[in-house]
């Protein structure tokens, strides 16, 4: 008798994961794999038939770097990264994660001080998803993920913050450095985990990521405070058993950086260790930092110094929305970040601090560096050489919503300049609202930085804005997003929940390289799939006969007419209880199925999403083979 398949989609463009050009074709699935591949297969033989003609057919996509660990545990269907052809997620990105459980004590809660400022996440979310987090070691969750009806597969990274607080305690591990037998238990705990198949370790030395509970509000996350011999011994372990260091740069300092990213040599450090970072992005106040990440990651990665460095680039305009002075931008300028030390509903404190003459004269002297007057600062405003991303230009700064209704889809410069006719003249403003918010201004405003503080204090959360701080260039970003030395990624899908969606990144990086053509597109799929697959050493990223039939199906007219910056939207989430922005490319992707269940149909999602395992806990397919002899302090 002829065996039958549960599903045959015919007539598709497949590009395979390999990089090669793409073949028409058909692909039958069955058990959850891909069980044939060839033109012309029987839909005689399958219980259902898949009419692909005109559609591409890809591996599902990876999205390398996201906070999905929080979210799934409270709804693993992962929905918003499902419906845009992303069936893979690696998670616990910038040292933080759920790896050592919820981590509490009588008097800290280690999860929520973590995640709120640096992901941007409400306290109340992350306290319920902590809640469920009662495992205690690395072996617990991986069974625990084991067990969860995942959407997605998901693939946890061990987090550096969270590994220090396991073994020295919260207050020790944002004070100092590590004792000697302290940093042998973290060895242990690292090689532990590399040999229960983690795929890596994540780490961060991004200098505004702040703590969000007291005592600590002043203090960074605990990988922060880690000596530079802490790093090399326990990436030297990832060294030795091949996974990999997920970074962010410790951007402040050139020299820090080279210090940093050189551990990546395998002429210096004997094999070469898998980095990636974040992140490749065309900053707009500096517009040489981009050139400066292409050029050292030529250096790295040259014969010289034998590295396997990889920046992350993201393939969309850097779009962050601000509640106030509620924003990821915020906690790089210590003007502002004083404003995002209390809890969001804490406005009362903002507005303690707002009232302060002194921090009000910080304000205005932060606010004008380089705008005015002459020296180093003006100069590096002037060429685009700027330390800071946001740029304090009104122009730049743009109403999403506010009192005011009809400001939304404005820039604040635009209001400013009303403002100051209405305070010359007694005319222009255009609505009742906007002159009562005219009559309470100063007179006169003194300039724009007086006006958005006024704005500020009046408003506080309820002036919800955006700015599009890097990669405003479409050139820029595609030569970033196809340089064979980066990884598409940096989504950071799964945080900041009010602040950003990038969810549908993966499908923007499709649109910008299908300009050239299918063999373009053929190069990208391979670099949203078996390429970061191949890198994180898992075991997806191919359409081949024998593998999980992890596939997407995507409409190549809709692709080209789709929008994304258009399709960006607010939802409430009911499991959240709380708003979320995300986006809607629905009609772009027509199918998704994982482990050769359709999951999404270009319209809606299959019911069983969520409720039963489709995804799995990925390790490291190297893991069978272990790493090598046990860490010494010679790794130091």
């Amino acid at each position: 008798m002829t065996a039958r398949w549960d599903a045959l989609i015919k007539g598709a463009l497949v590009f395979d994961g390999s990089g090669d050009p793409p073949v028409r074709t058909d692909v039958a699935i069955h058990g959850g794999q891909v069980s044939a591949i060839g033109a012309d297969l029987a839909p005689a033989r399958a219980e259902r038939v898949v009419d692909a003609k005109g559609r591409w057919l890809m591996p599902g996509l990876l999205d390398i770097h996201t906070h999905f660990d929080l979210e799934v545990e409270l709804q693993p269907a992962l929905k918003e990264a499902v419906r845009h052809g992303t069936t893979t997620v690696v998670m616990s990105n910038c040292s933080i994660g759920l790896a050592f459980g919820n981590q509490r004590t009588a008097d800290q809660d280690p999860i929520v001080d973590c995640f709120a400022r640096v992901e941007n996440m409400p306290k109340h979310v992350l306290k319920k998803a902590a809640d469920k987090a009662t495992w205690r070691t690395t072996g617990e969750y991986l069974q625990h993920l084991a067990a969860l009806p995942l959407g997605p597969n998901v693939v946890p990274l061990v987090p550096w913050s969270m590994l220090r607080i396991e073994v020295m305690g919260l207050e020790a591990a944002v004070r100092r450095n590590a004792t000697k037998p302290e940093l042998e238990r973290m060895t242990a705990l690292v090689e532990t985990a590399m040999e229960q198949g983690y795929v890596g370790m994540s780490t961060d030395a991004l200098p505004f990521h702040y703590l969000a509970n007291d005592p600590h509000r002043q203090r960074r996350i605990p990988s922060h405070y880690a000596s530079y011999g802490e790093l090399r011994r326990l990436t030297g372990v990832i060294r030795r058993f091949g996974r990999v260091w997920q970074a962010t740069p410790p951007k402040d300092s050139p020299l820090d950086i080279v210090k940093t990213f050189i551990l990546t040599s395998g002429r210096l450090f004997g094999r070469p260790l898998k980095v990636t970072a974040v992140a490749a992005l065309d900053v707009a106040t500096n517009r040489g930092l981009a050139k400066l990440g292409v050029l050292l990651t030529r250096i790295l990665n040259s014969k010289l110094l034998n590295g396997r460095f990889r920046l992350q680039a993201l393939a969309a305009p850097f779009k962050v929305y601000s509640e106030g002075a509620l924003t990821p931008l915020a906690e790089e300028i210590p003007e502002l970040r004083v404003l995002n030390e209390p809890d969001l509903e804490d406005r009362e404190a903002r507005q303690a601090i707002i009232r302060d003459p002194e921090w009000r004269r910080r304000f205005k002297r932060m606010w004008s560096t380089g705008k005015t007057g002459f020296g180093l600062a003006r100069l590096k405003r002037w060429l685009k050489r700027e330390d800071l991303a946001l740029s304090r230009d009104l122009s730049e700064m743009v109403v999403h919503r506010c009192p005011v209704p009809e400001w939304a889809g404005q820039d604040l410069a635009s209001i400013y300049a009303r403002l100051r006719l209405y305070q010359a003249t007694g005319e222009g403003a255009r609505s009742d609202a906007e002159r009562a918010v005219f009559e309470g201004a100063p007179r006169p405003v003194e300039d724009d930085g007086a006006f958005f503080l006024y704005l500020l204090e009046t408003m506080d959360t309820d002036l919800y804005w955006w700015t599009v701080t890097a990669n405003r260039e479409p050139a820029i970003l595609k030569r970033l997003l196809t340089d064979d030395q980066m990884l598409p990624g940096f989504n950071d899908s799964g945080a900041h929940l009010t602040n950003m969606a990038f969810y549908d990144a993966n499908l923007r990086g499709l649109k910008v390289v299908a300009e050239d053509g299918v063999e373009a597109v053929a190069r990208h799929v391979c670099r949203l799939t078996s390429a970061p697959a191949e890198f994180f050493d898992l075991d997806v990223g191919r359409i081949r006969v024998g593998a999980q039939a992890d596939l997407v199906l995507v409409d190549p007219d809709a692709l080209a007419a789709y929008d994304g910056e258009a399709k960006m939207t607010e939802v409430y989430r009911e499991d959240f209880k709380h708003s979320q922005l995300v986006n809607r490319s629905d009609g772009v992707v027509t199918g998704v199925w994982i482990r050769g269940h359709q999951v999404w149909d270009g319209e809606a999602f299959d019911p069983h999403l969520g409720t039963v395992p489709l995804g799995r806990c990925l390790t490291a397919k190297s893991a069978v083979a272990g790493g090598g002899r046990t860490a010494t302090e010679d790794d130091v």
